[in-house]
């Protein structure tokens, strides 16, 4: 514990949720009811993805990094004794640690498997001489995310902390490293992935007490969510430059009018007062189609090739690239800085019963997922990110939902090239406890939005965003919560439509009225009536026709599954079995036919691969409600979900010749 009899693990969110209450809260109070101009929301800076052009290096950090996790009683010996001060190997016993990766499955350690509290990583980096001799560079150093509260230092002066995992941070030092040239860059970042009723996602510590059962200082993290509590650095760290004015961001709203498209844009600039801005609109074939010199304005593209999903036209995803090039001068030099930006040009719109897609109905055939694998846990795996491509490719799925957080950048990226569409989640899973929704949980709830918003606006795969997953709707607080978190997001983003996840209870839920989507989660003949395939048709009929006739809005079914254990076999059919998984998808199947004739526009399996849990007495080794098994080898319901998602997308009639008959089916 502290002097003040409080540990750092308790601290830290104190730290930080009171200036997130008090800084934003006012402005967002205005923010709902401000008049969104040309449905362009500006954010108050920019999170543009780094990348390399004539004026902008990256430098990847990916690779060992020392570690050393705190496991003093109270956690608080890191800071105690300031461990950022000097080399992280001079305060006591490091380890190598991979970033990124989780770092709960590298070693052999069962206590830093479940640990909790604050770790320690750290880098010496070269910069480049180029980077310190030139004052009008920018440096910038950026987390992809950390697990779940980081302070990051260097070479011993902090230069940010960030609370909330999934979604990237980062700081300017190029002041810091000019301060010596001849040192190395030594970067220090602090992880705590302790959750707290007021983090996304909540949960609570419990300290046992009992000392003729527990240890002294025993004490364990209650979460309220069905999956392992990966912690660490999980995304690249990364370097990168810019000149010192630069654009800061961009935003880019999509339409079209016949056979010309829309491109709505506004470009921000930091660093220069007066700049000149030269933005184009270049083709895949490296042509210019339009181009202009204002900040901001409508690009239109004539004869436009519109952004489709996967399996809906012969060329998906479909990606122009907006460059966007800055001039500006200061009294001493002249400024150019570059960035191009993909852009998919497309439109989304919802009515009471369908979701269309450039006009045209679109349905949902499609996974959801997790950022989950053997030994890296949650750390970005290029091979499995295009393994998981392949098979989703392969399956005839047209779309997945970032169940239940924000995933990489770069798996973004690969949806807008492959035509895959997202419904976009961020982590409000396990909202459970009515402590969770006060004005301190909804004022970081509002800052996640805030930086999901900011980070994936520009994605044409991002299709709708989600504010939360199964919360504790019925609680009488649920309904303003949600109706303010739901009334910000839509004025962060007015083109997209907004859901949240919620179960098959319709009569207790709060949130649904001011949701643009109903998504369901529902598991007959699992989690009730085990065994009992035969109540699935009714149950699932009777849950889909109270939704629709007290709300009017469409419907996805966002979860269903069983679980199966690969090679288990059973006939007659038993749980666990991979014929019972078979048998429950195919009668989820028969009911999805007749509705999704009237108001049902997806439907979602749960799971697409196995993945890790928190230990327990209905988890052996993790959920094992995978279409595959965690090292992506197929159960038997791939197969039957593979021939009723082919089945569907040939129905559209949309199809080119070569799809229409996959030669692996």
């Amino acid at each position: 514990m502290t002097k003040s009899g409080t540990s750092r693990v308790e601290l830290f969110t104190e730290r930080s949720k009171m200036p997130s209450s008090g800084r934003h809260w006012a402005i967002r109070v205005l923010c709902l009811f401000c008049v969104v101009s040309d449905a362009v929301c500006v954010l108050n800076t920019g999170m543009l993805f780094p990348r390399e052009s004539s004026s902008r290096e990256v430098k990847d950090l990916s690779g060992l990094w020392v570690f050393r996790a705190d496991k003093s009683p109270d956690r608080n010996q890191g800071f105690d004794e300031a461990w950022y001060k000097s080399r992280l190997e001079q305060t006591g016993p490091v380890i190598d640690m991979p970033v990124p990766a989780s770092y709960n499955d590298i070693t052999q350690d069962y206590t830093l498997r479940d640990f909790i509290g604050w770790v320690w990583y750290e880098r010496e980096v070269v910069v480049p001489t180029r980077w310190i001799a030139d004052e009008g560079t920018r440096v910038v150093l950026r987390v992809g995310s950390a697990h779940y509260y980081s302070v990051v230092w260097v070479n011993g002066v902090k230069v940010t902390e960030h609370e909330g995992g999934h979604l990237p941070f980062e700081a300017e030092i190029g002041s810091l490293i000019r301060k010596d040239p001849t040192m190395l860059c030594r970067i220090t970042i602090a992880v705590n992935n302790t959750l707290t009723l007021q983090t996304l996602p909540p949960g609570t510590i419990q300290h046992m007490t009992d000392r003729t059962m527990y240890p002294d200082g025993f004490f364990v993290q209650n979460i309220y969510f069905d999956f392992f509590n990966y912690a660490g650095i999980h995304r690249p760290v990364l370097l990168y430059t810019t000149p010192k004015a630069y654009v800061d961001d961009i935003t880019v709203v999509t339409d079209f009018s016949d056979n010309t498209g829309l491109v709505r844009y506004k470009v921000s600039v930091q660093g220069a007062a007066p700049a000149t801005l030269k933005v184009t609109l270049v083709d895949k074939d490296g042509h210019c189609v339009v181009s202009s010199s204002e900040p901001s304005g409508v690009l239109k593209v004539v004869d436009v090739k519109l952004w489709w999903p996967y399996l809906m036209h012969d060329t998906p995803g479909y990606l122009y690239s907006m460059e966007v090039r800055l001039m500006a001068a200061d009294h001493r030099r002249t400024y150019e800085d570059v960035y191009t930006l993909p852009v998919g040009i497309r439109r989304v719109n919802v009515t009471s019963t369908q979701f269309l897609i450039n006009n045209k109905p679109f349905y949902f055939h499609g996974v959801n997922k997790h950022e989950d694998s053997d030994i890296r846990g949650k750390g970005l795996d290029w091979p499995l990110i295009v393994k998981d491509f392949n098979l989703l490719k392969w399956l005839g799925a047209n779309s997945f939902r970032t169940s239940h957080y924000p995933y990489a950048e770069e798996i973004l990226q690969m949806c807008d090239r492959h035509g895959i569409v997202v419904i976009d989640e961020c982590p409000g899973v396990g909202i459970k406890d009515i402590r969770s929704f006060g004005n301190t949980s909804l004022a970081h709830h509002l800052d996640v939005m805030d930086e999901l918003v900011r980070r994936d606006k520009n994605h044409p795969s991002v299709v709708m965003w989600s504010v939360a997953n199964e919360p504790a709707a019925e609680m009488p607080p649920a309904e303003n919560y949600f109706k303010t978190l739901i009334k910000y997001t839509k004025a962060l983003d007015p083109t997209r439509p907004v859901t949240y996840i919620t179960d098959s209870n319709y009569a207790r839920d709060r949130g649904a009225p001011y949701v643009d989507v109903i998504c369901v989660n529902s598991y007959f003949s699992w989690y009730h009536d085990p065994g009992h395939v035969e109540v699935i048709p009714i149950q699932l009929h009777t849950q889909f026709e109270n939704w629709f006739g007290k709300y009017e809005k469409p419907i996805i079914q966002s979860e269903y599954g069983a679980d199966v254990v690969s090679g288990l076999h059973s006939d007659p059919p038993m749980m666990f079995t991979e014929e019972y998984q078979k048998v429950v998808l195919q009668n989820y199947h028969d009911v999805f036919d007749q509705k999704r004739k009237q108001y049902v526009i997806g439907e979602l399996i749960w799971n697409f691969a196995d993945f890790m849990t928190a230990q327990g007495v209905t988890r052996v080794v993790g959920n094992k409600k995978g279409i595959f098994t965690r090292q992506r080898q197929p159960k038997a319901a791939a197969f039957i979900l593979k021939e009723r998602y082919w089945r569907l997308a040939n129905e559209t009639g949309r199809l080119p010749p070569w799809t229409k008959y996959p030669c692996s089916l």
